[in-house]
């Protein structure tokens, strides 16, 4: 057979292929991350990713699927996300895993969604939070809360007349949306909200106390639903109904204050920009997001090392409920009162306390049996509640209105990707080790991380204070 366009072909590049070389797609990234590592894989708006990058991103994504997601070899893994970078970490990432990659378009509709998801078999989805916030400053945060109400209620009712695979996946899949409606949203208008009546120095204790309220909630749903899951474990789904409900119409009667520079672009291309504005381009915002961040990923780890050191202490697992009960209590009582203590003592001393007590509650639990550690956790959860208000309202203060959900998408985002990152290397070292060690290394790597994050944050000085003003042409500073 003539074929002619070889000779088109440049010079060195075989006529025929080696079918032998490789085994799998998986055989063919890493061969082309270690023979490349230094050359760029990907660009986009600006940001590049190298082979090396893409090679640890994908290594850490892989690691998460299998020893956090629980996901096994063959699964089949959606991915409903826009061209971005995150895409073929995402995706590098299952297949590393051994897992089917599912493609999915972030347009489709639930019930194109449903359809694909159900033809396709997939047991789990991956999908991209940071337009929530965005969405929030376009169309407007109380629209955005409507939205989401309407997706919990929706989610909670798929929950309770599901009984298969599917029916649990599209329950997820729809309180997810609605959980990233809400995220970035809420706070952004509360700030709003008291900044219109000249009020925006008491956002912590409006903060707190909703975050002591949110944590009450949790401490009293822990109860009733053991209790009405002795009835029928579908019950709890059924009686979330009616709790997911009651945000629709506290989200209709809300009273959204008119913002003065409204957001009028949209589109994805200008959510990367807003990212990169508060991730890269503005100092100030980024240090304090990431101090922020990691201490977010601090506070999330510890909830899920919390049940493994009851398991550890030989605790009877009748008290796991109760232990849960009131570590959500203790959150809700520092949270109630954390805006006194900051007042008395200010920005500073907060972070730095923030940042050196949270990493030691890890190496002191790393090294206490009963009751001590059971104090370390209930001190640890102490702190907890008072850094989430106090740390959203550094945020909010320097951020200007019409960014500001996506802004706090953006954090969100960044806590939930360092916790892929770490989780599956701490439960590793538990599952391979022991709980203590990993308990130490995550104190090591937290306490080495918020100390530098926290002295760049206090170097800003009067910088945190400064509302950074933002358009798409923004220089960085």
């Amino acid at each position: 057979m003539h074929k002619p366009w070889l000779a088109q072909y440049p010079a060195g590049v075989p006529a025929e292929i080696d079918i032998h070389q490789f085994a799998s797609l998986k055989d063919v990234l890493s061969s082309a991350c270690t023979r490349f590592a230094g050359l760029l894989a990907f660009k986009s708006m600006g940001t590049v990713m190298t082979y090396q990058q893409l090679d640890a991103a994908s290594r850490a994504f892989a690691t998460w699927l299998q020893k956090v997601a629980k996901l096994k070899r063959g699964d089949r893994v959606a991915l409903m996300m826009p061209n971005l970078l995150q895409y073929p970490v995402a995706m590098f990432g299952a297949l590393r895993a051994g897992m089917v990659v599912v493609n999915v378009n972030p347009m489709y509709t639930p019930r194109e969604l449903e359809h694909q998801l159900n033809d396709a078999g997939a047991v789990a989805i991956v999908v991209l939070e940071i337009p929530s916030g965005y969405l929030a400053d376009v169309i407007g945060r109380k629209k955005t809360l409507i939205i989401g109400a309407v997706f919990g209620v929706l989610g909670f009712t798929t929950y309770s007349l599901s009984f298969g695979l599917m029916g649990f996946l599209m329950a997820e899949v729809l309180l997810g949306i609605g959980q990233s409606c809400v995220s970035g949203a809420d706070s952004a208008m509360l700030y709003d909200s008291l900044l219109d009546i000249g009020k925006e120095k008491e956002y912590t204790r409006f903060e707190g106390r909703i975050t002591a309220l949110g944590n009450v909630a949790e401490a009293i749903a822990g109860i009733l639903g053991g209790l009405l899951a002795g009835i029928s474990i579908r019950a709890p789904y059924v009686a979330q109904i009616f709790v997911a409900f009651v945000a629709l119409p506290a989200a209709i009667t809300l009273v959204e204050p008119v913002r003065k520079i409204p957001l009028i672009k949209a589109g994805m291309m200008e959510i990367i920009r807003i990212a990169r504005f508060a991730l890269f381009t503005d100092r100030p915002l980024r240090r304090n997001i990431l101090f922020s961040a990691i201490t977010g990923t601090s506070t999330l780890t510890m909830a899920w090392f919390a049940q493994p050191y009851f398991e550890y202490a030989a605790i009877d697992i009748a008290w796991f409920g109760i232990l849960w009960t009131t570590l959500n209590l203790t959150v809700a009582i520092s949270s109630y009162t954390a805006h006194r203590l900051e007042k008395r003592v200010g920005q500073r001393v907060s972070v730095m306390l923030i940042a050196m007590l949270l990493p030691i509650g890890y190496l002191a639990l790393s090294r206490s049996r009963l009751p001590v550690g059971l104090i370390v956790l209930y001190l640890f959860y102490l702190v907890r509640g008072y850094a989430t208000p106090v740390l959203k309202d550094y945020i909010n203060r320097i951020t200007a209105s019409h960014i500001r959900a996506t802004v706090l998408s953006v954090r969100n985002f960044v806590i939930r990707l360092l916790f892929a990152l770490t989780g599956p290397l701490l439960g590793w070292v538990k599952d391979i080790y022991t709980l203590p060690q990993a308990l130490m290394l995550a104190g090591f790597i937290f306490l080495i991380f918020s100390i530098l994050t926290a002295i760049l944050f206090i170097s800003s000085g009067k910088e945190m204070e400064l509302v950074r003003d933002y358009n798409s042409s923004t220089k960085p500073s």
